[in-house]
């Protein structure tokens, strides 16, 4: 797995990923119409595309192959019951529900896609691209109870555990989020991991919180941390360089990766990859 830089990514900059969230949307349509899914679209300055369910078996916003697997583990399942955040507010029909992994712009939707894909981890090029060792299986939604003052823990997930490896996804999300200096210094290990003062900042609040959290994560399972984001999103890369920078040690820095979707789509197999190229343009 390799670094790349903003450069490296051969995109243009989307800002607050609002150029990527038009097109997601309009390739939503496309798909939804060539293979008869029901969708309805959210009001909004770039409306999203929420598919439904089919009424049998089959979701429009995933491979009929990841969305097999995906309801045969429990484990698995649960993750399709994450509640859209503004479901009550903008739904159409009041008998449908929204959830989170339904949107066609879902980072966490797209992440099952890859990882819950029959036979995915199974290809060697996949885990070489990732750096993780044969027989790895995905876990989302892992909580790695970080420590924090006081003998508590954090109770925040981390997107993605596959083996030794720690996964933060993102796609359309505007950034990794801001949090008050007193929420970020409640980590029993921040000065330890950290050059406090080397930490990103803007009007009073540090940033990259997510990044924050995550190599935090990385330093006390042993693992790995890695953003796994788009190439048509380069303004997020310098943020986690700026975190990057602000760690004290050379050998945890060296497990903090950066890898694109599609980096990682040039490897896996190939139906799955007609499918990311079709509905999220990623490797057309």
């Amino acid at each position: 797995m390799k670094l790349v830089s903003a450069e490296g990514l051969g995109a243009r900059e989307d800002p607050g990923g609002l150029s990527l969230r038009a097109e997601l949307s309009l390739r939503g349509v496309r798909f939804a119409a060539k293979h008869g899914l029901a969708y309805e679209r959210t009001d909004g300055e770039v409306p999203s595309i929420i598919f439904a369910r089919g009424e049998q078996v089959g979701h429009g916003n995933f491979h009929p192959r990841s969305y097999e697997a995906i309801c045969a583990r429990p484990e698995w399942k649960r993750r399709l019951g994450k509640v859209h955040t503004a479901h009550k507010r903008v739904r159409a029909r009041a008998d449908w529900q929204w959830m989170e992994l339904d949107c066609a712009n879902s980072s966490d939707a797209l992440l099952m896609n890859v990882f819950c894909y029959p036979g995915v981890m199974e290809c060697a090029a996949v885990r070489a691209t990732l750096g993780v060792a044969a027989g790895a299986a995905p876990e989302f939604g892992w909580k790695p109870r970080t420590p924090l003052d006081g003998k508590k823990r954090d109770n925040t997930e981390v997107d993605m555990r596959v083996g030794d490896l720690l996964v933060e996804a993102k796609l359309t999300e505007s950034d990794f989020q801001t949090a008050k200096t007193a929420l970020v210094a409640r980590y029993r290990d921040l000065a330890e991991v950290f050059d406090a003062d080397e930490l990103p900042m803007r009007d009073g609040r540090v940033l990259g919180y997510q990044l924050i959290r995550g190599t935090l994560a990385a330093y006390t399972s042993g693992c790995s941390f890695c953003v796994l984001c788009d190439a048509r999103r380069p303004e997020l890369v310098e943020p986690w360089y700026a975190v990057m920078r602000a760690v004290r040690s050379f050998e945890l820095r060296c497990r903090l990766k950066l890898l694109t979707w599609q980096e990682l789509a040039a490897v896996v197999p190939g139906e799955l990859r007609e499918f990311l190229a079709e509905k999220y343009g990623i490797g057309s």
